[in-house]
């Protein structure tokens, strides 16, 4: 499921960020559990590996038809994913925003060059910047993240 069969007699160090990320993925679903909590599985990744991995994370979505909570700092990354997107604000977490992601499905490379694709991220950055200002005003810092989830 997650294509790494050619690597099975593999130590887990020997493989490379992202093979091992697809093996926490395949670890997750063993369990075939209804829900998926992804907190930012791909930070640690460079972006042409990062960009793949979200590839495959949709790919394997479409497959399981599994719910997928998605947590993470990249504005791209969210909108790329999601169905959805929860913007929280800074401490103390709190919802500030619901964007509904209508990018039609399968999205590809293409995707991330639509003009929609850009409207979206605009939207998504300027409501993490309300809740920056707003945070400003309160105790806590300015590190608004945003939550996707697809589907």
């Amino acid at each position: 499921m997650v294509g790494l069969e050619a690597f099975e007699r593999q130590y887990p160090w020997q493989l490379s960020g992202g093979m091992q990320q697809r093996v926490s993925i395949a670890r997750a679903l063993a369990f075939d559990p209804r829900l998926l909590l992804m907190d930012e599985p791909f930070g640690a990744l460079d972006e042409i590996t990062r960009e793949a991995m979200n590839l495959e994370l949709l790919r394997i979505w479409r497959q399981t038809g599994k719910t997928v909570v998605f947590v993470t700092h990249s504005i791209a990354e969210a909108v790329f994913l999601s169905s959805r997107i929860v913007v929280m604000t800074a401490r103390p977490g709190r919802i500030q925003q619901l964007i509904d992601v209508d990018l039609p499905y399968p999205r590809g490379t293409e995707t991330r060059e639509s003009e929609r694709f850009f409207e979206l991220t605009t939207e998504v950055r300027e409501a993490l910047r309300v809740g920056q200002e707003a945070a400003a005003g309160h105790a806590g810092g300015p590190d608004g993240a945003a939550e996707a989830r697809p589907s």
